[in-house]
């Protein structure tokens, strides 16, 4: 077998990166060699490992982020916005591939990883899934379409995450606003209690649910009188962005430095 990239999972121990761990134990081309974790988390993201069937990944655990960085072509990151951006730092310096799917990064945070595209590649996205990055286009240009229509955007995450509305429901309304040429902080209503009266025309608005296990649902409305239009995205594993994370980083290796999407690499 031929090897071309070697990937670091940073929180290789988390729910998507035991999903990483998992795609490229079988992948024919892209080899793991580091499982970050935090310091002084070796037991317990052993027993993680064991408990996923994941074993061997005991063996590649990295507590030290250079380290990590490295020993890779790639470090793989669904992990916080702070760690995210010190990722973002290093792989600039040190000319590493940076993939990174991590959601919940203001507009400083964003702006770091565009940078750090300066000196290498970075590929980010609020959703690494090939499917929902089609939605995306489709939201685009329906919304385009559909000028007069009432937009409401409702997502439901697991009871444990963390960050509201998701990034990728945010994703969505930036699609929708996108294809009406607007700003969507300047039409966005992310909450309704009490008397808010009428809609007002132009709303892009959002729903947030969390409960169970819930990976991942994501429907856009296009309500207009008399017919309504739902464009839907629902994730029953994590695979789906873990598949999407290792094809970036494959298509990126052949890129000049940059700052791309999920959008360039699907080509939507």
């Amino acid at each position: 077998m031929t090897v071309s990239l070697r990937i670091a999972v940073a929180g290789a121990s988390g729910r998507m990166g035991l999903a990483l761990i998992r795609a490229l134990s079988t992948h024919q081309t892209l080899e793991l060699v580091a499982a970050g974790i935090r310091t002084g988390a070796q037991s317990l993201a052993k027993n993680q490992f064991e408990s996923a069937g994941l074993s061997f990944a005991s063996e590649l655990m990295v507590d030290n982020t250079a380290k990590m960085v490295d020993v890779a072509d790639v470090i793989i990151d669904f992990t916080s916005p702070d760690n995210t951006v010190g990722l973002a730092g290093l792989a600039a310096l040190h000319k590493k591939i940076l993939i990174s799917g991590t959601t919940g990064l203001n507009s400083a945070q964003k702006e770091a990883l565009i940078r750090a595209g300066e000196s290498t590649r970075v590929v980010w996205s609020a959703n690494m899934s090939v499917g929902v990055n089609l939605l995306m286009a489709l939201v685009e240009h329906t919304s385009a379409k559909l000028p007069d229509s009432d937009i409401e955007i409702l997502e439901m995450h697991h009871r444990h995450k963390v960050d509201a509305p998701s990034g990728t429901a945010l994703a969505l309304g930036e699609a929708a606003a996108r294809g009406r040429e607007v700003n969507l902080a300047d039409v966005a209503v992310r909450s309704r209690d009490g008397h808010t009266g009428a809609r007002k025309h132009g709303e892009i608005g959002f729903a947030t649910l969390r409960g169970g296990d819930v990976i991942g649902d994501h429907t856009v409305m296009f309500a207009s009188a008399g017919e309504r239009i739902e464009l839907s995205h629902k994730a029953s594993n994590r695979d789906i962005y873990a598949r999407g994370a290792l094809v970036a980083a494959e298509w990126v290796s052949a890129k000049p430095n940059g700052f791309y999407t999920m959008r360039d690499v699907v080509k939507l």
